[in-house]
């Protein structure tokens, strides 16, 4: 297998290999971002959903680990404009993460496409010469296709690590909006 890998970045074109690079370097950052905003996201709605439990359950105050707290003033009248904020506030603190998710799922079949034209086009350049054989156009299809493949493997990660964490964040903003509406109904 080594020996195989090395034969493929010997033959490769410069290109093909720049874009493998950079699909990887985006494979890991994505890996990152879903795993970092997964784990975080579950751990505050689980929060959220024990806070909105004791809400339901008939406190009278809210849990002091609750989102909420920050924007609630002990003494003071709560009001719907300022749970509005606070829900947009959640719901800006619970998205972040997606855009880069976003951004890589829409532009690694583009860069995967770009080493795919490469490889094609050096193949083109080599059948008009005298190496012009069928293992050539071989090998520069098969390297055209490695990048493809590559950038649509990384885009399906991304986009369905954008879609998990898109529907987390839906989930908890939905926490936060019950807890809010529980507490405006308590006044």
């Amino acid at each position: 297998m080594l020996e195989s890998l090395s034969s493929f970045i010997d033959k490769s074109h410069p290109v093909t290999l720049g874009v493998l690079l950079i699909l990887s370097l985006y494979f890991i950052v994505v890996n990152w971002i879903f795993l970092y905003r997964w784990m975080s996201l579950n751990e505050w709605i689980a929060t959220e959903r024990e806070a909105l439990e004791t809400l339901l359950m008939g406190a009278t105050r809210l849990d002091e680990r609750s989102f909420l707290t920050h924007f609630v003033t002990t003494g003071k009248t709560l009001s719907k404009p300022m749970m509005d904020m606070a829900q947009y506030a959640c719901t800006k603190e619970a998205t972040k993460g997606l855009t880069a998710l976003s951004i890589v799922a829409s532009t690694t079949p583009f860069i995967g496409l770009f080493g795919t034209v490469v490889s094609i086009l050096e193949t083109f350049k080599h059948i008009g010469g005298v190496e012009g054989t069928m293992g050539v156009v071989a090998m520069g299809v098969s390297d055209a296709l490695v990048a493809t493949a590559s950038g649509i493997f990384v885009a399906i990660f991304a986009y369905t690590y954008h879609q998990i964490i898109k529907r987390q964040s839906f989930d908890l903003v939905g926490l936060v909006r019950m807890q809010s509406d529980s507490l405006l109904s308590k006044e």
